[in-house]
């Protein structure tokens, strides 16, 4: 049974209460974020230029679903490359009355299959920050390898923060 779904402009409100609900949980792993993403209006803004990266092939960007239908969190593919890289990078987050559940697991397998089965990419690459266990537990548990360390990779809660650096390459036929 599928865990995640292509989101959706009706999302952006429940979107927008899920993360003004979890600000404090996901701030020390996201960038720093203006007011306005956290409203309907920034949440419909963000998703609309996801769907048009959508409508593009550049990204695939999903809601992960709880067990009742909710919104518990997003998976995405983005930066979607053609050619000789057939690569994209996976990103991901689940609220904290959802954290420990399995879910972030099972979104990643399932985003995983389409980026090899539907969209037929060799390569998913992702980044935590080197002290994200939990997120790296995900990885792994998804067949990710670690391939190296990545020094002020990404502007995190407000700092260029270190970044530990995961790829699945798919199985050669």
């Amino acid at each position: 049974m599928s865990i995640t779904r292509l989101v959706t402009l009706a999302d952006a409100a429940e979107l927008a209460d899920l993360y003004r609900a979890n600000r404090e949980f996901l701030a020390p792993w996201e960038p720093v974020r203006e007011e306005r993403f956290f409203t309907e209006a920034g949440q419909g803004d963000v998703l609309a230029v996801m769907l048009d990266d959508h409508a593009r092939g550049r990204a695939v960007p999903r809601v992960i679903l709880d067990d009742d239908g909710a919104i518990a969190g997003r998976v995405n593919l983005v930066d979607i490359v053609r050619g000789a890289f057939q690569n994209a990078h996976l990103g991901y987050w689940v609220s904290g009355a959802a954290n420990g559940r399995g879910l972030a697991t099972r979104a990643v397998a399932e985003i995983v299959r389409i980026a090899f089965e539907s969209l037929d990419l060799h390569r998913v690459q992702a980044a935590t920050l080197v002290h994200n266990e939990r997120s790296q537990r995900v990885l792994g548990r998804n067949g990710f390898v670690r391939y190296g360390v990545a020094p002020d990779y990404c502007k995190i809660a407000g700092r260029w923060q270190d970044h530990a650096l995961y790829q699945l390459v798919r199985a050669q036929e």
